[in-house]
């Protein structure tokens, strides 16, 4: 298998729920073995990428104040077509409108750690 390894990845993570943000980015950070930014709602996560930088990949919340998830990726995914965005929600109904928006992936909340990890091993490690 020819593997393709992103050197400096960067991650940011959109979700106001304390809890549900804190396990992404704690497992995200123990996969990729890097910083991965985390943000409370989406507006705050684009005035970062609009100000600083512009990240590798998104995960991002649906349901979120300022710029919602689908909102935030519509703008992410214009500045950079290349990048990846991911969606993620407790509600099931979200998937197909997320997957019909463009998103890179879907993730059901609750996350679990092996969701994660795919994710890793999708986005980050094959590129």
């Amino acid at each position: 298998m020819n593997q393709v390894n992103i050197p400096n990845v960067k991650i940011a993570v959109i979700d106001d729920d304390l809890l549900a943000r804190d396990f992404v980015v704690t497992v995200l950070m123990y996969c990729v073995n890097r910083d991965v930014l985390s943000f409370d709602n989406g507006l705050a996560a684009w005035k970062h990428i609009e100000d600083y930088e512009s990240f590798d990949i998104i995960i991002s919340e649906i349901d979120v104040s300022g710029l919602n998830g689908f909102e935030l990726m519509a703008k992410f995914k214009k500045k950079s077509p290349d990048k990846k965005c991911l969606l993620m929600s407790d509600n099931p109904a979200n998937e197909q409108p997320a997957r019909n928006s463009g998103a890179d992936a879907f993730l059901a909340k609750p996350v679990s750690v092996n969701d994660l990890f795919d994710v890793v091993q999708t986005f980050v490690v094959r590129g």
